[in-house]
């Protein structure tokens, strides 16, 4: 197994006579396998380990959010702070302090987006994957809200 058309990736991937994926995971309490994140998605900061996915999964439930996406930009302290972008449902309308709002309690206190922000469509590739590194990328834009600028605290 490796990637088609890409040996040189392949040889990469394979180490030691394992493939590394690149994902991250751990065994649930019944033996399971349970999927936390690309490695290149995860966000590190303050020393805690954030996955990307899980950042998602739970705004991704908000019933004005279609879609989003979270990944790292860099902090003024050190590693980084968490980002999302966030595409509305159609006709629908959040404020980005109820966003975080409706974060708290569902997820660490330390995963709580620092950094909003909506986009009317998520990067993509070809094949209709989100393009975290463009988002990456453009970094704080002029459209960012940014809760520590505003003075929103985070409950624990």
């Amino acid at each position: 197994s490796g990637y088609y058309k890409r040996p040189e990736d392949t040889v990469e991937a394979w180490r030691n006579l394992w493939f590394h994926t690149g994902d991250r995971g751990r065994m649930d309490e019944d033996g399971f396998l349970v999927f936390i994140d690309r490695l290149k998605d995860c966000i590190r900061r303050r020393g805690e380990n954030i996955s990307s996915w899980e950042v998602e999964s739970t705004i991704n439930t908000h019933d004005a959010v279609l879609e989003s996406a979270a990944y790292g930009v860099a902090s003024e302290l050190s590693e980084a702070d968490v980002m999302v972008a966030v595409v509305l449902k159609p006709g629908e309308s959040l404020a980005p302090e109820s966003l975080l709002d409706f974060c708290t309690g569902k997820m660490a206190h330390f995963a709580i987006p620092r950094y909003v922000r909506f986009m009317p469509v998520l990067p993509r590739n070809h094949a209709e994957r989100v393009q975290k590194t463009e988002l990456r990328a453009d970094g704080i834009t002029s459209d960012t809200w940014d809760r520590d600028a505003v003075g929103y605290k985070v409950r624990r």
